[in-house]
Formats: C-alpha cells, sequence, structure tokens
C-alpha cells in the first residue's frame, strides 16, 4: 500500500535506480539533482538528512505545516492535498531522468516507480536514522571514512557558517552537541537501528 505524505509528518524518504544503472555518475549529476531537489521538495518539506551515492539516495524529511502549506498556490488549489505532496517527489525523478535520458542518451525509467517513505514518529529513531543515513556510503564500501563522502549533509552540518538548506540547528539539537553528533557518526552507535 502506497502512503501518501501528510503535513507535518517526518519520513525517511529513499529511491533505488531502474537495474544495474546508477543515477549519478559524474559530480555534476549530483549538483543536479540537489537543485531539482530544492526546487520540488524545499517548498514543501523541511530537510534533516540526506545522502546521494551512485545508485540509489536517502533523504529524512519532514513535511510543512498545513499553515505553511498553504502559502504554495497548487497546494492550496488542490482537492487532494496528500497526492500533490506526493506527486511533487514525482516531479523530481521525471524531471532528473529527463535531463539524465537526454545527457546520456538513454531512454525509460532511471527509478523504481514507487518511491519509499517510512513513517518516523519516534524521537529515539531520528538520531539513528541521520546517523545511517549520513554512513551509507561506508556502509556500502564506497569510501571508509565517513568524511570522505561530499554527497551527503554530513559536512554541511559541521561546518561553520555555510548557507544550507538542511535544519542544521534543528539536527544539532536532536543530538545536544556537535561533538555528541560526531561520536556518534564515528562509533556507529546508529547500528542499533534494525530496520531502515
Amino acid at each position: 500500500m502506497t502512503i501518501l505524505l501528510k503535513p507535518d509528518y517526518f519520513y525517511h524518504i529513499y529511491n533505488h535506480s531502474v537495474g544495474k544503472d546508477n543515477i549519478f555518475i559524474i559530480e555534476e549529476n549530483y549538483k543536479y539533482f540537489l537543485e531539482r531537489y530544492i526546487y520540488y521538495i524545499y517548498p514543501i518539506a523541511r530537510t534533516y538528512a540526506y545522502c546521494l551515492l551512485p545508485n540509489h539516495f536517502h533523504f529524512f524529511d519532514k513535511i510543512r505545516s498545513e499553515e505553511e502549506l498553504n502559502n504554495i498556490k497548487e497546494y492550496f488549489k488542490n482537492s487532494n492535498k496528500e497526492q500533490f505532496l506526493t506527486k511533487q517527489f514525482s516531479n523530481l525523478f521525471s524531471s532528473y531522468t529527463q535531463s539524465y535520458n537526454k545527457l546520456y542518451k538513454r531512454q525509460g525509467s532511471l527509478f523504481i516507480k514507487s518511491f519509499k517513505r517510512k513513517v518516523v514518529t519516534e524521537d529515539s529513531y531520528y538520531i539513528k536514522l541521520i546517523c545511517y543515513i549520513h554512513n551509507n556510503p561506508v556502509h556500502h564500501n564506497i569510501v571508509t571514512n565517513i568524511f570522505d563522502w561530499k554527497y551527503s549533509s554530513f559536512l554541511s552540518l559541521l561546518k561553520e557558517n555555510i548557507n544550507t538548506k538542511i535544519e542544521k540547528e534543528q539536527v544539532l539539537k536532536l543530538f545536544k552537541n556537535k561533538e555528541y553528533f560526531l561520536d556518534f557518526h564515528l562509533k556507529n552507535k546508529w547500528l542499533e537501528l534494525n530496520e531502515y
């Protein structure tokens, strides 16, 4: 059963390429995907963590409040508001796929049709999920050190005076401070998380 997105709910959102194709090949692919993400998703959701990998991605998002969403003309006028929120992700994937297909002279779907989304309701799960998302490149043996992967929100959350669309202040508040944020990530405390 497909879960429709709802205002004020937290979600772990992820998707994978079709077959063995990669979604991201060169740095420009990663950058373009994030540009499209900001265009389609930032107006409807706050992002707490993300990681883009060659053949899949993860986001930890909170859909904005009804009050914030009512400022979006299309949302306000749409009779099926939950469907509109879910469609924004479909629009992101479609937009990126069209550009990718044109660039690499390919046809057809790039992403698995129905993206995965899990409602996240427990506060204790938030920090584990954020660490799981950031440690994904290490988990999949793409890099051996979490600091070596630049296509996630991990480094943005650590850097001072950086302009980011990530809910940096909120994330660091979840971990109490930057030291605990680092400790939790590096000591694999997130491995207690049974279901990703």
